[in-house]
């Protein structure tokens, strides 16, 4: 089998809608396996590299029994236990790590340190997670909503609260997967059109509409969606961001505005009373356990497509 030209995942518009309909069927399909505890060694003796420059449970998990399930192995490497926390350039390391192994996984601070490292890399590289965008997560998201209410396309998503890597990267998916997003964020916390539209320029297709009241936002909305309001690495304004987003917090209320069989969704960690009640995200309708385990199945057909292209 020849393999296909690298490709990176660096943000969600990497790929087209042609190529997430493939992804989000073939996660499908590993879904069946793994739960049918059907071997599905697709990767046989392939090794992915996993960097964390962020402190990760989902994703450190997710990958590493992900790539173990596909049959191949991983190393797992931080800033503390590499030449990265040594100073070493981003592209040497980028040079030397692509040269032992197969495939890159990167969770990092910025954007340009993992766009850096894949121009230099001779393998594909995947974010894991930066300031800007968090691909993984909202492909996982999207194929949890697949799963219970079928096809997003022409659906509408609320975002209530910071505009985050999360709410910049369901700004492209909406445009690019066409579906309706509506962000409704604080005054000074809005979305970026620089990093959220599909050329990441701010010239491109905008994916979404702005609101200033989070309960207009979510009216009528097949799926509501929040985040913590302090990111890592922000840790600096939590105080001050408790009292802008004071008002954001998704509670039942919220949920009632929105469609009767509407999902709600968090990628975790959460702080319920403060961005979601427990009485939401312990609730009916919440599907985060099932978002959570997804992650494992999208970035496998993930790894997958990236280092073997379409499989039958």
């Amino acid at each position: 089998m020849t393999p296909p030209p690298v490709k990176h995942y660096l943000q969600f518009s990497d790929l087209t809608a042609d190529e997430y309909d493939y992804l989000l069927g073939r996660a499908a399909l590993i879904k069946r396996k793994f739960k049918a505890y059907e071997k599905h060694h697709t990767l046989n003796d392939r090794t992915l590299a996993m960097i964390f420059e962020k402190a990760s449970t989902r994703t450190r998990v997710s990958f590493e029994a992900g790539m173990y399930q596909l049959g191949g192995s991983v190393v797992h490497l931080t800033s503390e236990g590499s030449q990265l926390g040594r100073s070493e350039p981003i592209e040497d390391t980028a040079r030397v790590i692509s040269r032992m192994t197969d495939i890159v996984m990167i969770r990092t601070f910025e954007q340009a340190r993992i766009e850096q490292f894949a121009q230099y890399s001779r393998v594909p590289v995947i974010n894991g997670l930066t300031n800007e965008y968090h691909p993984c997560q909202i492909l996982a998201d999207i194929f949890t909503f697949i799963e219970h209410r079928g096809s997003i396309r022409g659906k509408t998503v609320a975002w209530i609260g910071d505009g985050n890597n999360m709410a910049n990267t369901w700004a492209q998916a909406a445009a690019l997967l066409g579906f309706t997003l509506r962000v409704a964020t604080p005054r000074g916390y809005e979305v970026d059109s620089q990093l959220a539209t599909l050329d990441s320029g701010g010239g491109g297709q905008r994916g979404w509409q702005d609101f200033s009241d989070p309960r207009t936002a979510c009216a009528g909305a097949d799926l509501v969606t929040t985040d913590v309001w302090t990111s890592m690495g922000y840790e600096a304004e939590n105080e001050a961001r408790k009292k802008a987003f004071a008002d954001w917090c998704v509670d039942a209320a919220m949920m009632r505005a929105a469609k009767p069989d509407a999902l709600f969704m968090h990628c975790l960690p959460a702080h319920r009373g403060e961005e979601v009640t427990a009485e939401v995200i312990d609730g009916p309708q919440s599907v985060v356990w099932d978002e959570a385990e997804n992650r494992m199945h999208v970035q496998k057909a993930l790894l997958e497509y990236l280092l073997l292209g379409r499989l039958a």
